[in-house]
């Protein structure tokens, strides 16, 4: 890799900003000065420095957010505050991306990444990946309506649902329910509920896949995958 695009990469800014850096002799690479931009380097192998402090190479970052309300799952939008609005601008620098969507209203467990392939396969509907929800249901919910979801509903557009699982946490004219799901239709737990007379009053996502939201995430907060989430999300994908 070019060392431009190395320092390019790592936040050191365009091109020609890195040029004035290398200029400067700010930049060394294995302990010595360079100024010229095309060098290549092994940004696995090769220690680079920029003013003493040493640059590790990233490709690809993985996100945990607690999802507030009121924010569009999206990196960008002209009337609504996105997810990535949320970021820092070391975080933004990688361009990441929310897999998959949560409504507005919704809040919870969004992952956010610049791996392409990662999202895909959490996503692909062949791949069957668990998502589970929170949720408070307006009137009763019933061990039939769990068995409805488990044979699959018929949704608004006559999509039949996959099996999902239901569990009642709390029945009376608020619910209290726990629903998983392996599919990510548009408005999906909504629609669900709609299709058996309820309706959800408050979502929030606890999990996909292997990935459990941290409780000690508030509302708008979110932080690096830990290397232990990060190896169960790709070998349970």
């Amino acid at each position: 890799m070019r060392l431009d695009k190395f320092l390019s990469n790592m936040g050191f800014g365009s091109r020609k900003d890195v040029k004035v850096l290398l200029k400067s002799k700010a930049v060394e690479v294995n302990g010595e000065v360079v100024r010229d931009a095309k060098q290549h380097v092994d940004e696995a192998a090769d220690v680079i420095t920029v003013a003493g402090d040493r640059v590790e190479y990233v490709e690809f970052i993985y996100l945990m957010m607690n999802k507030p309300p009121g924010v569009i799952s999206a990196t960008e939008d002209k009337y609504d505050e996105t997810v990535i609005d949320l970021l820092g601008d070391e975080e933004r620098h990688f361009e990441p991306f929310p897999v998959g969507r949560l409504d507005k209203d919704t809040e919870g467990l969004l992952l956010l990444t610049n791996d392409g392939k990662l999202a895909h396969e959490l996503l692909s509907p062949r791949k069957h990946v668990d998502k589970t929800y929170f949720a408070r249901i307006e009137g009763r919910v019933t061990e039939e309506d769990g068995e409805a979801f488990r044979r699959g509903v018929i949704l608004d557009d006559g999509y039949k649902t996959k099996e999902a699982s239901l569990k009642i946490l709390k029945s009376g004219e608020e619910s209290e329910i726990e629903l998983t799901i392996t599919e990510g239709k548009f408005h999906q737990v909504k629609r669900m509920f709609e299709s058996v007379g309820k309706r959800v009053i408050y979502l929030k996502r606890l999990s996909m896949g292997t990935l459990q939201l941290d409780p000690d995430l508030k509302l708008g907060e979110y932080r690096y995958l830990t290397e232990e989430e990060l190896t169960g999300l790709k070998e349970k994908k």
